[in-house]
């Protein structure tokens, strides 16, 4: 067998199926896909709902509860509590299997009447406000928080961390404020792609630095101020001028780190320690392709935002599994689950799952505990089951589900997106592939218009004081307004309040009052992010944009001719070097 290009058919493109890929197939029994990858992507995504959080009562205990779901979802909602208590069975929604009926079809009506848990956590503590989180402790409106964080506020993709505000894609840090793919920071605000650093600001592509302050691609150094060297006493004479608790102050900080981001050098892509492997933002990674946020990982593909996994295609969200395809959020301890959305842990031998765990042996199940040899949530005999699932997967063959846009559902396909619980708009798929209402729409998606607003604002964002010395206690009580109020894209909230921990941590680390809600905070840190996609370029040394310092091994004059796969579209402004004359030149 060699590789194939076919058509996708959610968006005609074509793609290749490489030779590797029909063997991964073969190995867990699979046909190949009929989307592109990037399709399948956005498939799962329509799945996931991190954000587009409302109030609502628990259908068992009816207490008062934050859930990814509103008021006039079809299906009970449950809080955590109940959820996970034994105060109700999954399986008395189980329903013999209609061969007359398209497998998705019966899935839809499942997922109509079985109980869902209000937000996805697992083995978390006064977490009440924040979605997709695990073993962590206070974590405040943000998502995918995992690996025993703790005091984690507006934030997506922290792992191990403590004390931080406003970043994304964060391991091992304490005390970062407005950081962005960092990894082993403390103390620090406005880091983009830097690590080890500490007591520094604003800077860019920097490693084991301290005291540093306004600069870009700086090693081992400390007492750095826009790439000069400064004695100690010179530099914190000069960060005292800088008054870093007026938003005044800080807002032309951020216009001149804007300008140094644009002059740095980057490297092809943050991939560190990772043979054979192609993406973005890889640490420890073997032999993986189109890989995107993920460390200790090997022999994967198409995967985002996981660690310490292996063996997995089509893989979002997860850790410490392996044989996973076309897999979306909260994978831990699973093995050979396929087409599935929030596998929680221990599953095992699963096909379209969705918020099952510890179970073995399920096929289409929906809020399944500790169960085996289950379909549509009525359990069988090991020999029953395995001849009932055969009978499926032929039937869903034979009789496709039809979906909008002549998109049709057979066996191997992910979930259709015309039945996931939440509109495009409400879902990650928004993020990663901005569509309007219109777009969405003609492309077969739901779009849900956003709730009015009750709130009244008592604090116009132009009133907000410019300095944090001049911030008391009373705004806490405070309905401040976002300065976007509601006329950007970003699900913006139109007004927010501040916790007493977060008036602490701006007081502490000198920090000015945001003047943005948190949901558009959240989306002017994605747009500095690559996106999870990769182009061929070629290196831009000595293209004319960037002042090489140093002689080039690779090539001694001249265009360099090497060619890479890189995150950064071509009409990105980024100065994109490769791995050779990026190590040349930042040393």
């Amino acid at each position: 067998m060699t590789a194939e290009t076919r058509s996708c058919q959610n968006c005609k493109t074509q793609f290749t199926i490489e030779l590797e890929d029909f063997d991964f197939y073969k190995k867990i029994d699979v046909p190949p896909p009929t989307w592109c990858p990037r399709c399948r992507l956005i498939r799962r995504m329509t799945w996931r709902n991190e954000r587009a959080l409302y109030k609502r009562s628990c259908d068992l205990c009816e207490k008062g509860t934050m859930a990814m779901y509103p008021t006039d979802a079809p299906f009970p909602v449950y809080c955590r509590e109940c959820w996970y208590s034994d105060k109700w069975d999954a399986t008395t929604y189980g329903r013999d299997y209609d061969f007359a009926r398209p497998f998705f079809e019966q899935f839809a009506d499942l997922l109509q009447v079985v109980p869902r848990l209000a937000m996805w956590q697992r083995n978390v503590i006064n977490s009440d406000y924040s979605n997709m989180v695990g073993e962590s402790k206070n974590v405040y409106l943000s998502c995918s928080v995992v690996v025993g964080c703790e005091n984690v506020f507006y934030s997506k993709s922290v792992d191990a961390s403590f004390n931080v505000f406003d970043s994304y894609n964060i391991t091992s840090s304490d005390g970062c404020y407005e950081n962005i793919d960092g990894e082993k920071n403390y103390n620090s605000h406005y880091l983009v792609l830097s690590r080890n650093c500490i007591d520094s600001r604003f800077l860019i592509d920097c490693v084991n630095c301290k005291n540093c302050f306004l600069s870009s691609n700086l090693r081992n150094k400390e007492y750095y101020i826009r790439n000069k060297q400064y004695s100690k006493e010179d530099y914190f004479t000069e960060i005292e001028k800088m008054d870093l608790g007026s938003r005044k102050s800080r807002d032309v900080l951020l216009e001149e780190f804007s300008e140094i981001k644009r002059k740095a050098l980057y490297r092809y892509a943050n991939v560190i320690k990772s043979p054979s492997s192609t993406g973005n933002n890889l640490l420890n990674v073997k032999n993986s392709k189109n890989c995107f946020d993920i460390y200790n990982v090997e022999n994967s593909k198409y995967c985002y935002r996981g660690f310490s996994f292996k063996d997995c295609m089509d893989f979002d969200f997860g850790a410490s599994s392996e044989l996973l395809y076309e897999y979306n959020t909260g994978a831990i301890n699973i093995s050979n689950v396929k087409f599935s959305y929030s596998a929680m842990d221990a599953v095992r031998e699963g096909e379209y799952t969705d918020f099952c765990k510890s179970a073995t042996n399920i096929f289409g199940c929906v809020s399944l505990k500790n169960k085996e040899n289950a379909i549509l949530n009525k359990v069988y005999s090991k020999e029953e089951f395995a001849d009932l699932r055969g009978k499926i997967i032929a039937q869903m063959n034979e009789l496709p589900y039809r979906g909008e846009n002549g998109r049709e559902y057979r066996y191997g396909e992910f979930f259709p997106v015309e039945i996931s619980p939440f509109a495009y708009n409400e879902s990650a798929a928004q993020e990663i592939s901005p569509l309007t209402k219109d777009e969405a729409i003609a492309q077969g998606y739901r779009w849900r218009e956003p709730e009015a607003k009750s709130h009244t604002v008592t604090l116009p964002s132009g009133s907000i004081p410019n300095d944090i010395k001049d911030v008391d206690d009373t705004v806490l009580k405070e309905i401040i307004g976002c300065i976007h109020n509601g006329s950007c894209n970003h699900q913006c909230s139109g007004a927010f309040r501040l916790t007493l921990d977060e008036l602490h941590f701006y007081r502490k680390q000198t920090i000015p009052l945001p003047n943005e809600c948190p949901n558009c905070r959240h989306y002017e840190r994605v747009v500095q992010v690559p996106p999870l996609k990769l182009w061929s370029r070629q290196c831009m040394c000595n293209h004319g944009v960037y002042k090489n310092v140093a002689q080039h091994a690779s090539h001694q004059e001249g265009q360099c001719p090497n060619n890479f796969e890189t995150p950064y579209a071509p009409d990105r402004p980024e100065i994109i070097y490769c791995e050779q004359c990026y190590q040349a030149e930042v040393s």
